[in-house]
């Protein structure tokens, strides 16, 4: 006779817990990015070597060599190179040395974000960072559905296949950011070598290109006069060449893309074996390599590029339609050194372009998990990579869909991620530099935040529709976290209790009876206060007066905080009252993390006494979610409900 199988034990249920193991298997990880208050000692020297982790950021980085060329000659015409020298100023002058400071100041991956946060607290401070958070997204995101989608258009427009994958970049950019998803369920290893090897190929197909380039710049006697002649033909004089490239330079920005995602990844990089998480000294001089090895390479290619470009290419290949447009390099390699060739890059730069998105979607799953689930704003699974990794992927399905993979419609609100993000951070090192008493830096940094904060605005100005799709990623964060929020309100949210002696006297004491706690709300704190209040609760609740009680007070920290240390402290008031006195951001979770601690402790159920608060039910619950307090003994009471589900072990709440 067949006997059933035990409850949980058949096979449907071993697969079911061997997927939610792997799905959350990466919450180790990030617990040990994001070490508790009882994490043991650990080292910070272990990760990547810093070339490996900068070719993860250069995918995103290097990839706009393939369309940066032809946004230039659209924006600047004969001007690209001078205009491309103004983006190579900027991002050698400006944008290099905030991000190294920014690497200096913040250094576990929170990029210039963790570094405004500390300048306001309370709500405002995580709406704040919640905005910047939404503009992060924007960014990110944006990055992974544009850069598929231009990988898309490389594909579709190559001569050879042209005919076969017509009207199908939709089909193929949803395609490019499923694969993309699919390496990072891998994992971030396998992520990082497929970086190695696309960087690499692809730097080594553009030097390639640009030599061959150079060669027919020099060798064709008329292209460099004819050049010179039209400069002079339409601008004059070399004054008003450098005034009009600093006039275009806003529409140079994308070329910027890829400093916040090289913050993003720090932890990733390896450190010293001295290194500390406190102080990775060696993470932080590794950051400052890739930020800088990154930025000259760049900065070499875009010059030259641009240069090679502009002189060889016809103007009207540019235009949209044209044979050049969004592929000028690709253009000059079909040109120049054949079909063959031409094929190999175009397929080089199709691969980079599509993996571009996995430099942002490292940044997101570091950036994100450093502040939503700290303020209670998201799930627990949200600290794993793989379950985010599936939600990024959904929300690039979606914003692919919804802008039909258009590369132009999504240019717009990449540029506001990547400025708003740039110039926050500009304005952050500059603040940093003025704390610390350093003038030089802060003048020179706030020059700089002066030439983003007016490239933010004349790109807002000019391109309006990427502040409306940054909005629409801000209020669905800001949405979705508060509604996260209040799903989590009654959990314990307290990591940790720690009493100091005269609470442990206080509670070893008083172990020996029934334990009997009273919650007051401290106000004068004068004797008649506690003699009034003992009296009330022996009179509510009928208890004899030779019984002994412990007062427990709870004063509000900064109630926007989600999860703390609960430390104790024991007080004699007036010679004869004992009194456990709290801090935390909430009233309620406090006392039932005390409670559960006391019953652990001493083996005996607490009893704690409260009385009613005055006031409507609703409003009470929103002073709760806004400032911690509220109706405090029926949120207990729920607290101690879901922490313990044992009713015979769980703490009781007597309410008079």
């Amino acid at each position: 006779m067949a006997t059933s199988a035990p409850e949980g034990s058949s096979p449907l249920a071993g697969v079911r817990r061997r997927f939610r193991a792997w799905m959350l298997e990466g919450l180790v990880d990030m617990a040990k990015r994001h070490p508790g208050p009882h994490a043991g000692p650990q080292s910070a020297h272990e990760g990547q070597r810093w070339w490996r982790v900068m070719c993860l950021t250069g995918v995103d980085y290097f990839s706009t060599l393939g369309y940066q060329p032809g946004i230039a000659a659209l924006a600047a015409g004969a001007l690209s190179p001078i205009a491309t020298i103004v983006l190579v100023v900027v991002t050698l002058a400006g944008a290099l040395p905030v991000y190294r400071r920014v690497a200096k100041e913040s250094p576990h991956g929170q990029g210039s974000i963790a570094m405004l946060e500390r300048l306001l607290s309370f709500w405002k401070g995580k709406l704040f960072v919640l905005t910047l958070l939404g503009f992060a997204a924007t960014d990110f995101l944006i990055t992974i559905t544009l850069s598929a989608a231009d990988a898309a258009t490389h594909l579709v427009e190559n001569p050879h296949v042209s005919s076969a994958l017509h009207n199908q970049q939709l089909v193929i950019t949803l395609i490019l950011v499923a694969l993309l998803g699919a390496v990072f369920l891998k994992g971030f290893l396998e992520a990082i070598g497929v970086a190695v090897v696309l960087v690499g190929l692809y730097l080594a197909l553009n030097v390639v290109v640009v030599v061959a380039g150079l060669w027919h710049v020099v060798t064709a006697a008329h292209v460099i006069p004819d050049w010179s002649h039209l400069l002079t033909t339409e601008h004059g004089n070399a004054l008003a060449m450098v005034g009009v490239a600093l006039l275009v330079f806003p529409k140079l920005a994308l070329g910027l893309s890829g400093f916040e995602t090289g913050v993003a990844v720090m932890p990733h990089i390896e450190g010293e074996p001295g290194d500390t998480e406190a102080r990775p000294t060696g993470r932080i001089r590794g950051a400052k390599k890739l930020l800088t090895t990154a930025a000259v390479i760049m900065s070499v290619f875009l010059i030259l590029t641009s240069f090679i470009t502009t002189l060889l290419i016809p103007a009207e290949a540019f235009q949209p339609g044209g044979e050049a447009n969004g592929r000028a390099l690709a253009y000059l390699a079909h040109e120049y050194l054949g079909s063959a060739f031409g094929t190999v890059y175009d397929i080089s730069t199709i691969t980079i372009l599509w993996f571009a998105g996995a430099s942002a979607m490292a940044g997101l799953l570091n950036l994100m998990p450093q502040y939503l689930p700290r303020y209670g704003m998201a799930p627990h699974w949200a600290r794993a990579v793989r379950p985010m990794v599936l939600v990024f992927t959904f929300v690039a399905f979606l914003v692919t869909w919804i802008f039909n993979a258009d590369v132009d419609a999504q240019g717009g609100a990449y540029a506001t991620g990547v400025l708003v993000l740039i110039s926050s951070a500009a304005i952050a090192v500059t603040i940093a530099a003025h704390r610390a008493g350093q003038r030089g830096w802060t003048i020179g940094f706030a020059v700089i935040s002066v030439v983003f904060l007016y490239t933010t605005v004349d790109n807002v100005i000019e391109r309006p529709d990427g502040v409306k799709i940054g909005a629409c990623f801000i209020a669905g964060i800001i949405l979705i976290s508060f509604l996260s929020r209040l799903a989590r309100a009654f959990e314990l949210r307290v990591t940790s209790v720690l009493f100091d002696e005269m609470a442990e006297r206080f509670v070893r004491d008083i172990a020996h009876r029934k334990i009997r706690l009273i919650a007051n709300e401290p106000d004068q704190r004068d004797l008649a206060e506690y003699r009034d209040k003992l009296q009330q609760i022996r009179t509510d609740n009928d208890l004899p007066a030779d019984d002994d009680f412990i007062f427990v007070e709870v004063t509000i920290g900064d109630p926007s905080e989600f999860e703390s240390e609960l430390r104790v402290r024991g007080e004699v008031l007036h010679g004869r009252y004992r009194v456990l006195c709290l801090e935390s951001s909430t009233v309620s979770n406090a006392l039932a993390a005390l409670l559960l601690h006391v019953r652990d402790e001493t083996g005996q159920r607490p009893h704690i006494y409260f009385e009613w608060t005055e006031g409507n039910p609703f409003a009470q619950l929103l002073r709760f979610f806004l400032f911690g307090q509220g109706e405090v003994a029926p949120v207990t009471r729920e607290v101690l409900r879901e922490a313990e589900p044992d009713r015979s072990r769980r703490p009781r709440v007597h309410v008079g």
